[in-house]
């Protein structure tokens, strides 16, 4: 299975998820598991479920200690300026 992290979650990003999450082979090709943004979890994760554009985001969506939980699932988040020094690796 292929990881997939997402730097930078602002309109681009949050589609990006959106568009993941409604895709047939998700959960079985492909998983985000990390997102890398200087943003406020808290404003990101209503960001998401709130788009003015797209409307309420189709699923569950929810604050986590380490990140966000969309439609039960843990996707971690980071505040990292330079996304080279994150341990994507461990993801």
């Amino acid at each position: 299975m292929i990881k997939v992290g997402i730097n930078g979650f602002g309109r681009i990003g949050r589609n990006v998820l959106r568009a993941a999450f409604q895709h047939p082979e998700y959960n079985k090709s492909f998983e985000i598991v990390a997102i890398n943004d200087l943003g406020d979890p808290k404003t990101l994760a209503n960001l998401l479920k709130y788009d003015s554009i797209y409307g309420k985001f189709p699923g569950e969506v929810e604050l986590g200690e380490s990140g966000i939980i969309v439609n039960g699932k843990l996707i971690e988040m980071f505040s990292q300026l330079k996304p080279e020094n994150l341990d994507w690796a461990r993801l």
